[in-house]
């Protein structure tokens, strides 16, 4: 059994325009950069991911995701989240890999423990596989697997996980559903960087995320609006 891990990662500069309110253009392009890193640390300690695959065009994105030990798949000409996902499941297919684990950049609480969870016996049933773990909230699709990696349509964007799991139904596939709270949390809005600040502060996680956002007074920043909204 083979599997790769696919990051589509459209460019670090301008990225994570929805946190504009709490950071300004540097610190959100360092934040998600740092993410980007801790994504990429988990999927390489995963003892069940044979090889990271980034997709993108954009040659910093390509630098960093060498410097990993990825491999680099173009972003295809129309751009956006599906059309990357669906060009890199054809890629892996056609290259005989058997599991496709996809990743986004933005979840930087993510475990190779976690990855195991969703990994661990996934791929040895006989007909097509699709695993999802949802956004805490249970509307985005934060984690998907699928055995082969082209036996699914895509539907990411707002519900997501609804979505994935009527997509799966239609096509005769049973999906499996794994909520956990590392991967679960994806940080689009100032709102998940408190929730992320605090539970880095009261678990003493150490990670690029977690220097970036210390070193830099994010976190602090962060939570002084919880205990004020609190």
């Amino acid at each position: 059994m083979s599997t790769s891990a696919v990051l589509p990662i459209k460019q670090l500069e301008n990225a994570k325009q929805r946190l504009a309110p709490a950071l300004d253009t540097d610190e959100r392009n360092h934040l998600f950069r740092a993410m980007v890193e801790d994504v990429l640390t988990a999927a390489e300690a995963c003892t069940q991911v044979d090889e990271i695959v980034v997709v993108t065009r954009d040659h910093v994105v390509a630098e960093l995701a060498l410097a990993y030990g990825a491999e680099v798949l173009n972003e295809p000409e129309s751009a956006g989240l599906i059309p990357s996902v669906a060009k890199a499941a054809e890629s892996l297919a056609n290259n005989g890999v058997n599991i496709m684990l996809f990743l986004p950049g933005d979840v930087p609480l993510v475990t190779p423990e976690e990855l195991e969870i969703v990994l661990e016996g996934f791929g040895r049933q006989d007909g097509p596989e699709f695993m999802i773990v949802p956004a805490s909230d249970l509307g985005g699709s934060n984690c998907i697997a699928c055995s082969p990696p082209d036996c699914m349509e895509f539907g990411f964007g707002e519900d997501s996980f609804r979505r994935h799991l009527a997509i799966a139904r239609s096509l005769d596939i049973e999906p499996s559903v794994a909520k956990l709270p590392g991967i679960g949390l994806d940080i689009d809005t100032p709102e998940d960087l408190i929730e992320l600040s605090r539970i880095l502060v009261e678990s003493r996680i150490e990670s690029n995320t977690h220097r970036y956002i210390r070193e830099s007074g994010i976190m602090e920043r962060m939570l002084e609006g919880f205990q004020k909204i609190g």
